[in-house]
C-alpha cells in the first residue's frame, strides 16, 4: 500500500514547538550505551530550544566557575572520588536556574540508579516526561564497536553504517581513525551489563509516577525522533 504523504509535514512538529514554547518541559532520557540518547538530544535542542544538561559537563562547568557546589565537587575529583548524589543534585540546581531553562531542560546520564531518582525527586525537580530509548544488545555491541573518531577533529564514522571514503582517514581532515578504548566489545558488554542492573529498575520507578514513555531506538534517525515527537503529545 502506498505511503499518503502529509500535506503539510511542517504542522505536526509546529505543533510540538507551539506546546512546548507555552509551557516548561523537563526530559530525562536514558537507555543503554550507544542507543543514540545524544542524537536525539541535539535534535530537541535544535527543534525545541531547551538545553541538553549532561552530568560530565554541569561538573566541568561548576568547578570552572568555582560555584559552591563546583568547589565541594572538585575536592572529591581532585580525590580521583565518585561525586556524592546530594553534590550533583546541587549542581543540578544550580545549572536549571539559569535562564536557557525557562522553557525547560533535557537531563541526559542523570539520574542512573534509584537513589538518585528519588534524590532528584526529594530535592523538588520536577520532571514532566521521561523517555526510555529502547536498543537491543546485539544493536548496541554493532554500533559501538563500529564508531571510529578521528584523532586531529573528533569527527566520528561507522565502519559499516557511515564510512570514510578511504579506510583509516578522515575525510574532513586526513587525520587518523581510532577506536576507543571503550568501544570495544569486552567493555561494551560491561557496560551494558551495568545498565541493566543500575539503571533498568527506573522502569518502574517512573512507570508509577506516570511519566515514562519507552520507543523504539531502531531505525533511521528520523523516524526515532519522530516516534520521540509522538510521546511528547
Amino acid at each position: 500500500m502506498q505511503k499518503r504523504e502529509l500535506k503539510n509535514p511542517e504542522s505536526r512538529d509546529t505543533k510540538y514547538r507551539k506546546a512546548i514554547s507555552n509551557s516548561e518541559i523537563r526530559i530525562i532520557l536514558f537507555g543503554p550505551p550507544g542507543a543514540g540518547k545524544g542524537t536525539v538530544a541535539k535534535r530537541l535542542v535544535e527543534r525545541f530550544k531547551i538545553p541538553q544538561i549532561s552530568t560530565g559537563d554541569m561538573l566541568r562547568d561548576a568547578v570552572s566557575h568555582k560555584t559552591e557546589m563546583g568547589l565541594a565537587a572538585e575536592d572529591y575529583i581532585k580525590k580521583g572520588e565518585l561525586v556524592p548524589d546530594d553534590i550533583i543534585i546541587g549542581i543540578i540546581n544550580e545549572r536549571i536556574k539559569n535562564k536557557d531553562c525557562e522553557q525547560g531542560f533535557i537531563l541526559d546520564g542523570f539520574p542512573r540508579t534509584i537513589n538518585q531518582a528519588k534524590t532528584l525527586e526529594k530535592a523538588g525537580i520536577k520532571i514532566d516526561r521521561v523517555i526510555k530509548l529502547d536498543v537491543d544488545s546485539e544493536t548496541i555491541i554493532k554500533r559501538n564497536t563500529g564508531r571510529r573518531i578521528c584523532k586531529d577533529c573528533g569527527a566520528i564514522y561507522h565502519i559499516k553504517n557511515h564510512p570514510p571514503k578511504k579506510e583509516g582517514i578522515c575525510d574532513k581532515c586526513q587525520g587518523a581513525l581510532y577506536q576507543r578504548e571503550d568501544d570495544c566489545e569486552e567493555y561494551v558488554r560491561h557496560r551494558i551489563d551495568v545498565y541493566l542492573k543500575q539503571t533498568i529498575p527506573l522502569v518502574d520507578f517512573y512507570e508509577k509516577m506516570g511519566i515514562l514513555a519507552s520507543i523504539n531506538g531502531c531505525g533511521d534517525e528520523n523516524e526515532v525522533f519522530d516516534r520521540l515527537l509522538n510521546v511528547l503529545k
